[in-house]
């Protein structure tokens, strides 16, 4: 007997590695093999199973990147193995070191039937549980060849990442095909000594440590090592009493998940994600046939519907698995989404779609928001979980902070509005557990509400293709449901953990405001023509969804559903984390551009379509205006004809080589150099920008992060910058409707920038259009506001509403926040005076107060285009275009209403037809966020407001069509009890309280 923990552990892991895992299969004959390499894209199930093969040997390459190899296997079980568990092994040059990031199989039955996926670490497909002996066998392989792009750290530039650029060369090597005789006492002693194993390296020295090791040393003592199978029971036998030492009555619960993240794009095409979906799927439903206990849970609606679609033969075992619930769909969400970037309404959207799916195709909802993997989680997200009926919330994403620990695992998470929601971050810190010692330890030990609740999910299983959970997982939490010196582990839905953990913590922790990540910075600006598309399109719907309604409540058109909703689908999958982002390959990224323009143009059509029904025919010019908000320099008439309104011209006259612009309400100066000196609100007489310095200055940056190439920016970025001020040409010219114009020509580096800088009349707001002819490498370019506004907090808009941000750094959790996030708008105030910032495609921004000659500035610096060369080594390389705009004494209001005026532009369509809106709302700070139908085609009228100001509201909502009925609806539409609504001759009173949205439904009269 000794006590040397490092002889044991080294012995048993020597013998573990070396001589019981490869007995797991004591024998194996070949199967015969043939192959069809497929030219181009996948074919169908159908399609493959036809395909003429010819033979091939194992040890062959195969697969170019992104190709697509058929094989069909064949083989016979020999007469000697009958009564034995008889699996096929096959390898088909996996590594097992990367685990959803390279080639994958799927196996088929001859019929089309799914089996099972392959993977590194899944390469089995079972045969027969008890062989009879001369079986024929008769199998297909869809294997796809997908490039491994995460090879090296730092990550290296790759043309991999498109399949336009991607290499030729066959890039794997089969291994193994064989069938073989599966040995299940051996496997189990695998996992015996692995879990034990794992276990004593948590515990601290102690006699249930020392046991455990002179266990494990009785095991090997009695385990002949030319023997395994023949002996390895006695082994396990020897190991007995310490895998049946009960857990101590206060061990952390650990309620298990069967999970497989599966990111909709990243390091593979949408197309592959498809097949990715249908793989782990089906090895899911099998290893639920195995596993009677076992609970697997997956997200995103979209995955479920393309298996629905593509994949018909994997959709049907799913759907019964849902209906025994056994699969278990989660987050009631169309994707997991991006949630700092999409609009309100694209939210309200994503949970819109998503639960009416799981409604519709399997009669649940889901009860909580399951987003593991997002960057970071807008303070808006609590009220519209809330207001959509959901009960809970889950992420691990912050535990990926650099700097500040988050101070909570279960917590109730509150908004801008006020509103909460209970909240719970698993204390492992992964979505993708093993179940290994450490997970487990790591989870009893860093649970930070253990003094009231002990419990914590583990979502366990290999992601992104990996293939989910395996046997070998399902194996451990048999094991550690009741081990001595362990989390206890049971397999249970998330409500019922949900449902348990909030009990038990009756007074919860509150964390107030956005969740932060503290990395991935970079992601608010990366792949800038995704980000201007997805602004584009989500408010484009917005207009079609309105213009569509009020010409189906007055002319009676046709609303068309079908298009909205495949539409909305398209943009809604388009905000996926990897996506929107802008981190994921080429290929991605081209190919949804490419679909965003097509959004656009049916979008276009819709709304075009929709007016001129509205219009008539006529030559009047009709305007339609869907910023939600009166056009300050126009008034309407009665019937919407345009009316100008009497404003001063702006008068522009040369300076000391520049400009300056004056229309009555500001005076601008450009100096020669194309940069603002001052902007001057003339009726106060106040100066925005800061004493000395120049505002719409271009600055470069140095941008090589420390790994994370087109999610991060770090800190020491500003340590080296460079002031684009040269310029090739300065020119004033004006337009037709008296705007000023000022264009700034520039060139540096390898890229030129074109910038109109223009004053209209009437408007207190500078704008500036941008033109840049991209070709920089690791480098980030800004445009910086230095304000002369003492301001120790920003206002930036979020959904429905805005959040405050600090502009120093006092703690260090301030300090973390060097690049935040915005919508339509920023605000610098201070009592008496404010300068905005408005675009109309930019999310990324940071605010520093700086010190010239004593006199400290608000410095806002907008984010506008990066060069990192991973994944896409091209990112934003080419003509890139920006909108924005300094709003020169400005308040909440105002930036709130020029931001939607920059974001929605009006139209004009030549009718008869005046046009009266279909719903308005009267009273300080309410906005209409969106008019449109019900998703339940029931033809009911759904209109959302919202407060914008921050504060409490009193007004009214005017629907202009007769209407029964009126009531409160949850995002998702159905109605609410609240009571009776007084509804008077179409005008709905209003009170609201700060942020509050309200989505009503309107019952039209027949």
């Amino acid at each position: 007997m000794h006590d040397d923990t490092s002889l044991t552990t080294g012995r048993v892991n020597r013998v573990l590695q070396e001589r019981i895992r490869p007995a797991i299969y004591s024998e194996s004959t070949p199967l015969d093999v043939s192959w069809h390499e497929l030219p181009s894209e996948p074919v169908t199930p159908t399609e493959g199973l036809a395909l003429e093969y010819s033979p091939t040997q194992v040890g062959t390459a195969w697969g170019a990147a992104w190709g697509t190899t058929w094989f069909h296997l064949q083989g016979k079980v020999p007469a000697h193995w009958a009564g034995r568990r008889v699996e096929a092994v096959i390898d088909l040059g996996f590594d097992v070191n990367m685990t959803g990031f390279q080639c994958e199989g799927l196996i088929y039955r001859p019929d089309g039937i799914t089996i099972k996926a392959l993977n590194p670490r899944n390469q089995w497909v079972p045969i027969a549980e008890a062989a009879k002996g001369d079986e024929l066998v008769d199998l297909y392989l869809e294997a796809a060849s997908n490039p491994v792009l995460l090879d090296h750290h730092p990550f290296l530039p790759t043309e991999q990442g498109d399949i336009l650029t991607s290499s030729s060369n066959r890039l794997y090597t089969t291994r193994r095909m064989d069938l073989a005789v599966f040995e299940p006492v051996v496997h189990d002693l695998a996992l015996d000594l692995e879990v034990l194993l794992e276990l004593q390296e948590q515990l601290p020295q102690s006699p249930r440590k020392m046991q455990i090791l002179q266990a494990m040393d009785n095991a090997l003592d009695v385990l002949d090592l030319q023997n395994i199978t023949a002996t390895a029971q006695q082994a396990r036998d020897e190991l007995a009493g310490v895998l049946s030492a009960p857990a101590e009555h206060s061990a952390h619960q650990i309620s298990a998940i069967g999970h497989s993240h599966i990111d909709s794009a990243w390091l593979w095409p949408l197309r592959e994600t498809i097949r990715k979906v249908s793989r782990t799927c089906s090895s899911m439903v099998e290893l639920l046939g195995d596993e009677p206990e076992f609970l697997y849970g997956m997200s995103s609606a979209q995955q479920y519907k393309w298996l629905k679609t593509h994949r018909p033969e994997v959709w049907d075992r799913v759907k019964q698995a849902v209906a025994d619930e056994r699969f278990l769909p989660l987050g009631g969400m169309w994707v997991e989404s991006d949630t700092v970037m999409p609009s309100g309404e694209s939210l309200v959207r994503q949970f819109l779609y998503g639960q009416k799916f799981f409604r519709d195709e399997f009669g649940v909802s889901s009860k909580g928001v399951w987003l593991p993997d997002s960057f970071g989680y807008s303070p808006a997200l609590p009220q519209l979980m809330r207001r959509a009926g959901f009960e809970w919330f889950f992420t691990q994403k912050i535990s990926w902070n650099q700097q500040n620990k988050f101070p909570h695992h279960s917590f109730d998470w509150e908004g801008i509005d006020g509103s909460r929601i209970f909240s719970h971050f698993p204390s492992m810190d992964t979505y993708n557990s093993q179940l290994s010692g450490e997970e487990v330890a790591k989870a009893s030990r860093q649970f930070r509400e253990a003094r009231l609740t002990n419990n914590s999910i583990a979502p366990v299983g290999w992601g992104d293709g990996g293939g989910g959970t395996t046997r070998e997982m399902t194996g451990k939490a048999k094991r550690l449901a009741n081990l001595e010196g362990s989390a206890q582990v049971r397999w249970e839905h998330p409500n019922n953990f949900f449902q348990r953990a909030k009990a038990e913590l009756e007074q919860p922790p509150v964390w107030v405001g956005e969740l932060y990540l503290e990395l991935h910075r970079a992601t608010l600006t990366s792949q800038h023509q995704t980000k201007q598309s997805n602004r584009r399109t989500e408010q484009l719907l917005v207009e079609a969804e309105l213009w569509a309604a009020t010409a189906t409540a007055y002319t009676g058109a046709h609303y068309p559903y079908e298009q909205l909703d495949e539409l909305w689908e398209t943009v809604l999958l388009h905000q996926f984390h990897d996506i929107l982002p802008g981190t994921s390959i080429a290929w991605v990224h081209r190919e949804v551009v490419a679909r965003y323009a097509q959004v656009i143009e049916q979008a276009e059509a819709l709304i075009s379509t929709a007016q001129q029904r509205l219009a008539g025919v006529g030559s009047t010019p009709i305007t339609f205006n869907a910023a939600g908000f009166t056009r300050n320099a126009l008034a309407f008439g009665e019937a919407g004809e345009v009316q100008p309104v009497d404003a001063a011209s702006v008068q522009a006259t040369s300076a000391a080589g520049g400009y300056v612009l004056d229309n009555g309400v500001i005076r601008v100066v450009v100096n020669a150099q194309g940069l603002i000196t001052s902007a001057v609100d003339l009726a106060s007489g106040r100066e925005a920008i800061a004493p000395g310095q120049e505002a719409n200055l271009l600055q470069l940056h140095q941008d090589f992060p420390n790994m994370w190439d087109a999610w991060d920016v770090d800190k020491y970025y500003r340590n080296q910058v460079t002031d684009l001020r040269e310029l090739d040409s300065l020119e004033l010219s004006s337009t037709a409707d008296g705007r000023q114009v000022i264009t700034v020509r520039r060139s540096f580096s390898k890229s030129t920038v074109v910038q109109e800088v223009s004053l209209a009349p009437g408007e207190r707001i500078v704008q500036i259009s941008q033109s840049t002819d991209w070709h920089e490498a690791e480098k980030f370019l800004k445009v910086a506001f230095p304000l002369d506004v003492r301001s120790e907090h920003i206002i930036a808009e979020t959904q429905f509403g805005y959040h405050k941000r600090v502009t120093h750094v006092n703690t260090s959790w301030e300090a973390a926040k060097f690049e935040t996030s915005m919508h339509r708008f920023a605000l610098a105030q201070e009592p008496g005076f404010g300068v905005g910032l408005i675009n109309d495609s930019i999310y990324g921004f940071d605010v520093t107060r700086d010190v010239k000659d004593t006199q400290v500035a608000t410095t806002m610096r907008l984010s506008l285009l990066r060069a990192p060369r991973f994944p896409d080594p091209q990112t934003d390389q080419g003509l890139q275009t920006h909108r924005y705009g300094l709003v020169v004494g400005a308040d909440i209001a105002t930036v709130t209403e020029a931001g939607a005026f920059l974001n929605s532009a009006e139209r004009t369509v030549n009718g008869a037809n005046p046009v009266a809106p279909l719903a308005s709302v009267v009273g300080e700070g309410l906005v209409i966020s969106s008019v449109k139908l019900a998703a339940d085609r029931s033809g009911d009228l759904l209109v959302r407001v919202y407060e914008s100001l921050g504060r409490r509201a009193r007004g009214s909502l005017q629907v202009n069509i007769p209407v029964s009925s009126v009531s409160t609806a949850s995002l998702l539409e159905d109605p609410l009890d609240d009571g009776q609504l007084e509804l008077s001759e179409g005008s709905l009173p209003l009170v609201m309280g700060p942020f509050e949205v309200r989505t009503l439904r309107f019952t039209l009269a027949k």
